[in-house]
């Protein structure tokens, strides 16, 4: 267990601060005026806080252009532009379907499966990506998406939640709701907004006093079942992705002259994340010395920044 900690955290530090991110968020056919309507806002008020990020390669399709004509164009753009290093994000909104086997994602015009989205997403460089499949029977769709190096995030634990969501209301919120940052470092991780939605979820099904028909679900592992909750190996990749900055954080990363101090930041956030996750594998005396260590570094950093 020492040497997969002390692997992990080494790997961790390998890792800098991508050089780009590349977003491309999808509002499927509504089939309701309804639904059409809330689908696109969602899209587009997640277009508006993509395009204000440092260093954002963004793509929203809604209405008569998602189709899957122009998502595959989309992600072929990205696999043709991408690196290793850039880091990709694609959210999909609106109604997926289950039929026990193959999940679709509903679309104008042919629908695409799990698997073909999942092909066009293999093809794309980049080492760390993001699936958010906020639809309809999306658990059904984990399965075919994971991958190592990906976090898949659904809002039903199963293809046989077939009912509109709300999750995708909530993960919008997540990046425009300054709360949703736990740690309150001025960087919201996919973890920090999958959590947030999550609660979200079940608040409005105990405020509506409904029985809840969605179940957030996330495999980060890219093996073995989705969980609801970071454990068991489930969440690390999630908690360290960084979905945008805001504040101070976002000005370093635009600042060429902090943005290493940035990435060393967040490399050393996402070791005491490791060091505390693994506590109890620990010797006590080790990981004192290891998290002393870091957050002293982790100190001086942000003395550095502030300046």
């Amino acid at each position: 267990m020492k040497r997969l900690l002390l692997l992990f955290v080494s790997l961790l530090f390998t890792l800098h601060a991508a050089a780009a991110t590349y977003y491309v968020t999808v509002a499927g056919l509504g089939g309701e005026p309804d639904y059409e309507q809330r689908f696109t806002a969602n899209a587009k008020d997640l277009d508006k806080v993509f395009r204000g990020i440092t260093g954002a390669h963004v793509v929203t399709l809604t209405g008569a252009q998602a189709t899957a004509a122009q998502l595959r164009a989309a992600l072929l753009n990205v696999a043709q532009q991408a690196t290793a290093t850039d880091d990709f994000v694609l959210v999909l909104i609106g109604h997926g379907s289950f039929d026990g086997t193959e999940y679709k994602f509903n679309m104008v015009g042919p629908d695409l499966t799990a698997a073909e989205i999942a092909a066009m997403c293999d093809r794309i460089p980049s080492k760390r990506q993001l699936v958010v499949d906020t639809t309809s029977s999306s658990g059904g769709a984990v399965a075919a998406l994971e991958r190592s190096g990906r976090v898949v995030i659904a809002a039903t634990k199963s293809g046989t939640e077939k009912n509109a969501t709300v999750f995708a209301r909530y993960f919008v919120e997540s990046l425009q709701d300054a709360s949703a940052d736990v740690d309150k470092n001025e960087s919201l991780t996919a973890a920090e907004a999958y959590t947030y939605a999550s609660r979200k979820t079940t608040a409005f099904y105990e405020s509506q006093k409904r029985l809840a028909t969605e179940h957030a679900m996330f495999n980060d592992t890219g093996h073995g079942e989705a969980v609801r909750e970071v454990g068991n190996g489930q969440g690390q990749l999630m908690a360290s992705f960084t979905l945008l900055r805001y504040g101070a954080a976002q000005k370093a990363a635009s600042d060429p002259a902090k943005q290493s101090l940035l990435a060393k930041k967040e490399e050393l956030e996402q070791k005491i994340d490791v060091l505390k996750y693994n506590k109890a594998a620990m010797d006590p005396a080790e990981y004192k010395q290891q998290l002393t260590a870091a957050l002293l570094e982790l100190a001086r950093v942000q003395g550095e920044l502030d300046k």
